[in-house]
């Protein structure tokens, strides 16, 4: 679905307005295809921290082109500054030093990365340094503009192998609307997990691994499931038995599996695990997709809405995640994802339900992260937090109420649901193993509540 405001904005009517009543205009965003490159440009390397040395040589297996030192003139297509080595707050001004001068040269679509260290995970003035870095970070983004990004990765002492998955992610078009974020790797004590080698198949790096994705018949589902097969996941897609036909379709066409069931019947969790272990013989990657909203404010909510809403989009995934584990089905290094919501965290009117359910979704994360790692298998879970994503349901949305929530955000736009899916492949890959207790918002960076 095209966006209609920024085709008009292309114009030349539209871009003498933009100019003159300072009107939000959104740039085009690149989003990967396959067979580009990771990084399409250049990528400065700076900084002096913990990562600093190792950076040029990690991007290099990447394919991404790096240079320490900034070039004369040309684009940058990414900035990475390692901040791990900030002890105080004096030397915040790195931060000024190094993006003040290169700046203005960051390309349309270009990628801004903070590398940090877990503030819990220091003390005294270090820890006053690495808290300040997400201020900083969160303001950059609201300020580079032409569709760049801006994130904080903070990474535990001792987990700087795990770093790779994820500077791939961010530095790519893959993150094309996740910008003002900040993730942690090895926060959650994993860090004495070996993270799992790079695959041998970088194009398919989920080869023999099996995905499970409710709701996967349309909409961000079904993006889901074509982005983790075209990684190489055998998906098994499971939806209500009404959207059996759409279902089967879409599984037939990506060779893959699917179950039809409520998810809120009383034996759904069993039905689901005895069909992985029959089947596939276990599960690699989790995805709890599947929701519904019955929006009314408060004052004129009823049970059924209530009801129904944290059923689907929250106590499903519980026990369908707890009978997984129980049942010993998730296998080693395996990945749990949420999908939870941006109302989950800021909350929105008549929602009381839905943004109940969606932040219930953010503390199963915050209550299995500690622990998946006690256990010491690699196993993770992790949420995304969608914002205004451009769907059949959203284009039915009124068309003020549909302008005003695509343009609240950095990118003045609505994301696309690839730009979900692909957040949740990049927890799926092999090597996220470290990526563990992070609920990172797919929103284009909202501008207010988030």
């Amino acid at each position: 679905m095209s966006d209609k405001y920024q085709g008009f904005t292309s114009t030349p009517v539209g871009r003498i307005l933009v100019r003159n009543l300072g009107l939000p205009d959104p740039t085009r965003l690149e989003r990967w295809t396959e067979g580009a490159p990771l990084v399409d440009g250049t990528v400065l390397v700076g900084g002096s921290g913990r990562l600093a040395e190792s950076l040029p040589s990690l991007l290099g297996t990447l394919g991404v082109t790096v240079t320490t030192v900034a070039p004369e003139e040309g684009r940058l297509k990414g900035l990475v500054l390692d901040a791990t080595g900030l002890t105080s707050s004096s030397e915040l001004v790195a931060l000024r030093q190094f993006f003040t001068p290169v700046l203005r040269r960051l390309a349309t679509c270009g990628r801004v990365v903070v590398l940090g260290t877990p503030p819990e995970l220091v003390r005294g003035a270090e820890r006053v340094a690495q808290r300040a870095l997400e201020g900083f970070t969160r303001s950059l983004g609201k300020e580079v503009g032409h569709g760049s990004t801006v994130q904080l990765v903070h990474v535990a002492d001792g987990a700087e192998s795990g770093v790779a998955s994820t500077l791939a992610f961010l530095l790519s078009p893959k993150s094309a609307y996740v910008s003002g974020q900040v993730v942690r790797i090895g926060a959650h004590g994993v860090t004495d997990v070996p993270v799992v080698a790079t695959p041998e198949d970088l194009v398919a790096p989920l080869a023999g691994r099996v995905a499970l994705v409710t709701g996967a018949s349309r909409g961000i589902g079904e993006q889901i499931a074509r982005v983790l097969h075209r990684d190489g996941a055998r998906v098994v897609g499971v939806d209500v038995p009404q959207a059996a036909s759409e279902l089967q379709a879409l599984m037939k066409e990506l060779d893959g599996d699917w179950l039809t069931l409520d998810i809120t019947g009383k034996d759904a969790p069993q039905r689901i695990a005895h069909h992985l272990r029959s089947k596939h013989g276990g599960v690699d990657v989790v995805v709890h997709n599947a929701g519904i909203t019955r929006d009314r404010k408060l004052a004129n909510m009823d049970d059924a809405r209530w009801e129904s809403v944290v059923a689907v989009n929250l106590t499903a995934p519980e026990l369908i995640t707890r009978e997984l584990l129980e049942q010993d089905l998730v296998r080693d290094h395996g990945a749990i994802v949420g999908v939870a919501s941006i109302a989950g965290i800021a909350g929105n009117v008549g929602q009381t339900n839905y943004a109940a359910s969606k932040a219930g979704v953010i503390g199963l994360v915050d209550s299995l992260a500690d622990e998946l790692a006690e256990q010491g298998r690699g196993i993770t879970v992790n949420a995304v937090a969608p914002g205004f994503i451009v769907t059949q349901m959203t284009a039915a949305v009124p068309f003020a109420t549909r302008e005003v929530g695509q343009r609240l955000n950095a990118m003045a736009q609505g994301g696309l649901p690839v730009d979900v899916a692909e957040t949740i492949a990049w927890y799926a890959h092999p090597a996220s193993s470290l990526v563990n207790g992070n609920v990172v918002r797919v929103c284009g960076q909202m501008m207010l509540g988030a």
